[in-house]
């Protein structure tokens, strides 16, 4: 993948600037990998993250003149991908629910735990959250929002953003500490 500063990626946006077939086609095959990264973090399968990394990508090509040379696309890309992912969840009015606020328990051992699992099982148990759960912990730990953002984003008051994030993670200490015990079996 080029730098995000490279000639090579300059060429390709101006040329998706000029709505080059051959430069969007270049840049989806540059990009791809990375947008079904971020996209299988807040979905539930991977049907519905080629559907998110191909929307993105329509924004992209629509709104390119709008980005800043000056910036790096990757960043750009990325809140474009987030966007597009929580636009599809908001279609699903999956995330509506009000839950109220609860402590989260500890779990003693957490690096034990999370040293015993790879990364494509810790993903495969953040798609297992409800899309509620899934979207505003991907939001809050993954992408760095803040709940005020999350609250605004979704159509959501703070409180459930907050409430959705400590139940998330409840759920996932709660999975993790299965898979172990399964493992450790």
């Amino acid at each position: 993948m080029p730098q995000e500063n490279s000639p090579d990626l300059a060429d390709l946006l101006r040329g998706c600037r000029d709505r080059q077939r051959p430069a969007q086609h270049a840049l989806y095959q540059l990009f791809y990998p990375y947008g079904m990264s971020v996209a299988i973090r807040y979905v539930e399968d991977k049907e519905q993250a080629i559907s998110v990394v191909n929307d993105a990508f329509l924004k992209v090509f629509k709104y390119i003149r709008r980005f800043d040379e000056a910036q790096p696309f990757k960043p750009w890309f990325r809140k474009i991908l987030v966007n597009t992912a929580i636009d599809q969840l908001k279609q699903q009015q999956k995330y509506r629910k009000e839950l109220e606020m609860d402590e989260a328990k500890d779990i003693a051992d957490r690096e034990e735990i999370l040293s015993q699992i790879n990364y494509q099982e810790l993903i495969a148990l953040v798609q297992s959250l409800t899309s509620s759960y899934r979207t505003v912990f991907n939001m809050y730990v993954i992408d760095g929002f803040r709940h005020e953002e999350i609250a605004k984003t979704l159509g959501i008051t703070t409180s459930t953003s907050k409430s959705n994030l400590v139940r998330a993670r409840r759920k996932l200490q709660e999975l993790l500490a299965q898979k172990v015990t399964i493992n450790n079996a």
